[in-house]
């Protein structure tokens, strides 16, 4: 039995929910409570997904790596072991799914490359050890974009991955299989990361919820690794779980964060900080960086921003220091960096796309020489310290994700300018990872048909009060993806 550094009472007492609904369509948090209360069985919770992962992946290519044989197996013992020992922990019988790129043991974590097919992981990385030890069982692996760096996700490997709102609408990248696998019901939580957006694109293409954590919070290392990663990105990676409900991201954000000392940044705070003086400032900012926001989005912002107000918070318009100065500096900075550390692995392994890719990133973004990187790095010390003392008067931030409604599905590929219009109306997505801040993305109504969300930026380390605000606004907007299962008549 895993010692928890929260009690499972808090975390996964859950009501089941009001009108009966398949359990594929349950929280993780309910389903928790109930498996916990004998209410349902991790059978039947992992039997139910793996009927809807069945029916629904073969078109979706959501899951690349197919582990459902081994849940029911799993879920039959966990059975057991609750019976008599009770339960793992706080997410014991749930079903999640694993990114491709992170290490499994025993699996392959291929990054989407053709060259990585048979690179097996010799023990699993901290998320997954700490997955597994809360209890969660794994139906699967999610597909990524080769060397998951895409907006959206396709590989020569596995193929590509649709979004279960519209084919033709991008489920996001890089980890676009575990924002379609949460979407069409595969599992709860899924995990995925994000070195420029890659956790909060895919929950916005999908009206999917997210938390990019702080820098530190979640432990990262991969076992099969021959070197470490460049510091840059180390910098500005991080772990973390797209969901269809905010609390469920709060859950399973907190079970990933259990302490791994095979990462020497992580940082053992506890999730909850300290009380912030009430009402909680909002700074609602506009700062569009040159881009022309899209009105759809600026109504969103304006939206949020009233029932933000109206659960309590006070919302002003103010904007952070130095935001052009450090976008001006974070892509250059990235892909010089990414140029150094993989750039002849991606000329040797990568396909022609993802190097066309690459052509385009290096095109509108060129990379800095490496004295510029140096002091790109120090300098972002800088930008860090202005914003750390912004958010002192401004706990929370209320900016777009996107200034712009999503995308389609290989708009990032189609042209350069398409990259260029993708990246530059996404500025406070990697802006965010080059200054380790966390945020969280939160529903804010449709357009065309299709989920918009926006974004909300936190003090270091207070990816609970990000969180807070997004489950206020997830309780007047509603789960998005229950939105989509009832246009096609499954809720």
């Amino acid at each position: 039995m895993v010692v928890l550094p929260f009690p499972i009472e808090v975390l996964a007492m859950s009501a089941a929910p009001k009108n009966p609904v398949p359990l594929w369509q349950w929280s993780a948090v309910e389903l928790s409570g109930a498996i916990r209360d004998a209410r349902v069985s991790a059978s039947d919770a992992v039997s139910s997904v793996v009927e809807r992962i069945r029916a629904e992946n073969g078109h979706l290519n959501a899951i690349v790596f197919d582990q459902t044989e081994a849940a029911k197996e799993q879920a039959a013992s966990y059975d057991e072991i609750l019976k008599t020992d009770g339960p793992i922990g706080p997410l014991h019988g749930v079903p999640v799914a694993i990114k491709i790129n992170v290490d499994q043991k025993g699996t392959a974590n291929s990054n989407g490359v053709v060259a990585f097919k048979d690179l097996i992981a010799p023990e699993d990385a901290p998320v997954v050890r700490n997955l597994k030890k809360a209890g969660a069982i794994i139906v699967g692996r999610t597909n990524t974009p080769e060397f998951s760096f895409r907006a959206t996700t396709v590989n020569e490997l596995h193929g590509r991955t649709y979004n279960p709102w519209d084919d033709n609408h991008s489920p996001g990248g890089s980890s676009g299989g575990a924002s379609s696998a949460v979407a069409a019901g595969f599992c709860p939580i899924a995990h995925g990361n994000d070195i420029g957006g890659s956790l909060r694109f895919p929950a916005y293409q999908t009206g999917a919820v997210t938390v990019r954590p702080t820098l530190g919070r979640v432990p990262a290392y991969n076992p099969s690794g021959k070197e470490e990663r460049s510091l840059l990105a180390q910098l500005m990676s991080v772990q973390g779980i797209i969901a269809r409900e905010v609390r469920d991201v709060r859950l399973a954000t907190k079970v990933m964060a259990g302490y791994d000392a095979r990462d020497p940044m992580q940082v053992p705070l506890p999730f909850e900080g300290p009380a912030v003086e009430q009402p909680i400032k909002v700074a609602l900012c506009r700062e569009t960086n040159g881009y022309s926001m899209h009105p759809a989005i600026d109504a969103a912002l304006e939206k949020t921003a009233e029932q933000l107000e109206k659960a309590g918070y006070r919302v002003e318009e103010a904007a952070p220091p130095m935001i052009r100065e450090a976008a001006a500096e974070a892509l250059p900075a990235l892909y010089a960096d990414c140029e150094i550390f993989i750039g002849e692995v991606i000329k040797k392994y990568g396909s022609a796309e993802i190097q066309k890719a690459f052509d385009f990133y290096f095109e509108n973004y060129p990379p800095t020489d490496a004295e510029g990187l140096l002091r790109a790095m120090s300098r972002r010390t800088r930008y860090l310290r202005e914003w750390n003392v912004f958010l002192e008067d401004y706990p929370l931030i209320l900016t777009p994700f996107m200034m712009r409604p999503g995308f389609t599905w290989n708009e990032d590929l189609d042209s350069s300018a398409g990259t260029k219009d993708i990246f530059d109306s996404s500025v406070y997505s990697w802006l965010i990872n080059f200054l380790g801040l966390p945020a969280s993305i939160a529903p804010a109504g449709y357009h065309d048909g299709l989920p918009i969300s926006v974004q909300i930026i936190g003090r270091r380390f207070r990816e609970d009060l990000t969180l807070d605000a997004a489950e206020a606004l997830e309780r007047v907007n509603g789960v998005q993806i229950h939105e989509l299962w009832k246009r096609k008549g499954l809720r």
